[in-house]
């Protein structure tokens, strides 16, 4: 046989371009012609980039690329230093409160050392059968308030306060707050460190919840509060007060590195004395930004809830034993009550009084009788 013709040679040529690969692990995938074209346009780039590095000219255009790029860092750095010029000019030309602001949010937090106050403290929070909404939505408010309160169920009027103190005991907590309520109006609030005490009683008056209020304080939940007392407190010649503080101070102190606490102080706790009672506020710290903090500092705003607790007695045990202190300006609810009621009952003998004096004035100022009253008859 004679040479193939060119025309069959370009037709083979062809067919082994479209003949399927072979492909590992039995798959029938099959080589492309654009795969195939790209194949063999890389490896003419990769043959003449040899010819040219072997001629020395690629050598040439890495050198220009090199100083190109030396060059394009040069003028970043040059733009760099020319915007950290900018920004100190407009530093300087700004306000000094405002750099005081920057470098105040700087500055590292003070390290806060423990005091030894709360260190594992527990407060256990529960109210007597019979308590009225109000009542209970302060109890609800005060557990927002302390990260470290424990609920448990309502206590029968028939069981004596001391069943507190095992529910206390039951829960690992230290310390108790009672809310104890007569007739569903009066409220007692029991504060007392168990198992040993001591306790102090205090009528609540003048509650307002959170919910009532709608103040426009903010502050957030469980957030470590600073406490702050009225100088009476410390005043050496009414010992019961300094007594009452501490007991204060232990049940509304938030323990040290506490699971639930949030490590900011965002809120104050602000107890007064003033008409033989305490008065207990809750006020958010604010920090007005923008334009309001150049002139303004820290602001307090209140936040809620409002109460007035007036001492009746304090004793040397839990809810219990010698009593170290007894208020003699405290009058019961109870008393009160009745001098109103006797107002009322006197109302009744008033009016028949009024009616009988006024029979005798009548009768005392009877009007003479006239001559002329019967001459027309005659």
């Amino acid at each position: 046989m004679g040479p193939w013709p060119k025309q069959a040679l370009l037709f083979l040529e062809v067919s082994a371009e479209h003949r399927p690969s072979k492909v590992v692990g039995g798959g029938c995938a099959a080589a492309t012609p654009s795969r195939t074209m790209k194949n063999k346009k890389k490896l003419r780039q990769k043959q003449e980039e040899a010819e040219a590095i072997a001629r020395g000219e690629r050598a040439e255009e890495s050198s220009s690329e090199e100083s190109e790029s030396e060059e394009e860092a040069e003028a970043a750095a040059a733009a760099a230093r020319k915007g950290k010029k900018r920004k100190q000019a407009a530093a300087d030309d700004g306000d000094a409160s405002e750099d005081e602001i920057e470098d105040n949010r700087d500055r590292p937090r003070p390290k806060v050392d423990f005091t030894g106050v709360n260190a594992k403290e527990k407060c256990l929070i529960l109210s007597s059968r019979g308590v009225t909404s109000r009542y209970r939505h302060l109890m609800l408010d005060i557990g927002t308030l302390i990260p470290h309160s424990k609920k448990d169920s309502k206590l029968d009027t028939k069981n004596p306060r001391d069943a507190v103190v095992e529910v206390a005991d039951m829960k690992s907590c230290s310390s108790a707050m009672f809310f104890e309520c007569r007739k569903r109006t009066d409220c007692y609030m029991w504060l007392a460190k168990v198992p040993e005490g001591p306790s102090v009683k205090f009528h609540v008056e003048n509650v307002h919840t959170m919910a009532e209020l709608k103040l426009t304080g903010n502050h957030l939940k469980f957030s470590r509060p600073a406490l702050h007392f009225d100088a009476t407190f410390d005043d050496a010649s009414s010992p019961h007060l300094a007594h009452i503080k501490e007991m204060l101070t232990h049940v509304f102190t938030t323990p040290y590195k506490h699971h639930k606490m949030k490590p900011f102080l965002d809120h104050v706790f602000a107890f007064y004395w003033e008409d033989n009672r305490v008065w207990f506020r809750n006020y958010q710290i604010a920090y007005p930004e923008g334009k309001e903090a150049r002139g303004v500092g820290a602001t307090l705003v209140e936040t809620g809830p409002r109460l007035c607790l007036h001492p009746i007695k304090i004793f040397a045990g839990a809810f219990g034993g010698p009593t170290l202190y007894d208020d003699p300006t405290y009058v019961s609810p109870n008393v009160v009550r009745r001098e109103e009621k006797k107002k009322d009952q006197g109302k009744y003998q008033r009016k028949v009084e009024k009616k009988a004096e006024r029979k005798a004035h009548a009768r005392m100022n009877a009007l003479k009788p006239d001559e002329l009253d019967g001459w027309l008859k005659d």
